[in-house]
């Protein structure tokens, strides 16, 4: 591995934290299959402690199961599971609209619109993966807008628990229809720091997700066949 990829060792467990979180939103670490340990220590030059206490992070997040003397796994989100993070991240975005409206300015909103325009060329060349990250980044430039560290922490753990989830419904429902438009009637929210237009379309872009993850899930289930009539999201 590149000498560049070890990392410092201040606060090494909370870096570890985030690169294993981050492997886990980019499904490089696949939900129920177990974690290698020692291929993680070689890959970031670290030892089997600090390693082993980043774990014990992600495991309070919901994000990794350490089994007894058998290491750890990646949890596997059910679909309840999904609606509920969802759920709360939608919540989330809608509480941060009053604070993104009123902290964000001009430059904030062009780096947003920026990605925005960015996801749109990847779609009309028929390029759906990198949209997954460029939404993502859109959400979290969104929160980032609100000035709140914890608000900020709160809503990446959200995020990385259902980042492997998104993946997988993303490349089995690549309609990205109403991502679109939400993002629009966002950045018309933000132009006129509309903090009540934004927890609307916040809500909306939760209702939108949630569906194309119930889809997805249902979709596995029947080995890739998209259902006739999409079971209702629970609420």
């Amino acid at each position: 591995m590149p000498s560049d990829s070890r990392i410092p060792r201040k606060n090494l467990h909370d870096e570890l934290a985030g690169l294993i979180r981050n492997m886990i939103i980019e499904r490089e670490l696949i939900p129920g299959k177990r974690i290698r340990e020692q291929a993680l220590c070689t890959r970031f030059g670290v030892s089997r402690t600090p390693l082993r206490e980043a774990l014990k992070v992600l495991s309070v997040e919901g994000l990794v199961q350490l089994l007894p003397n058998r290491g750890a796994i990646v949890v596997r989100i059910t679909p309840d599971q999904a609606d509920d993070v969802i759920g709360l991240l939608g919540l989330l975005e809608a509480f941060a609209s009053d604070r993104i409206c009123g902290h964000i300015n001009d430059a904030g909103i062009a780096a947003i619109r920026a990605l925005h325009e960015h996801m749109v060329e990847h779609l009309e060349r028929d390029e759906k993966q990198p949209c997954i990250a460029l939404d993502r980044a859109i959400r979290r430039a969104m929160i980032e807008a609100a000035e709140n560290e914890t608000l900020a922490e709160i809503h990446q753990m959200l995020e990385a628990r259902l980042g492997s989830v998104l993946s997988v419904a993303r490349n089995l429902f690549p309609n990205w229809d109403d991502t679109i438009e939400d993002n629009q009637r966002m950045l018309a929210a933000l132009e006129a720091r509309d903090s009540r237009a934004l927890a609307a379309i916040a809500s909306q872009r939760a209702s939108h997700l949630a569906k194309v993850v119930r889809e997805a899930f249902y979709s596995l289930e029947t080995k890739g066949a998209k259902p006739a009539s999409v079971p209702s999201v629970r609420r």
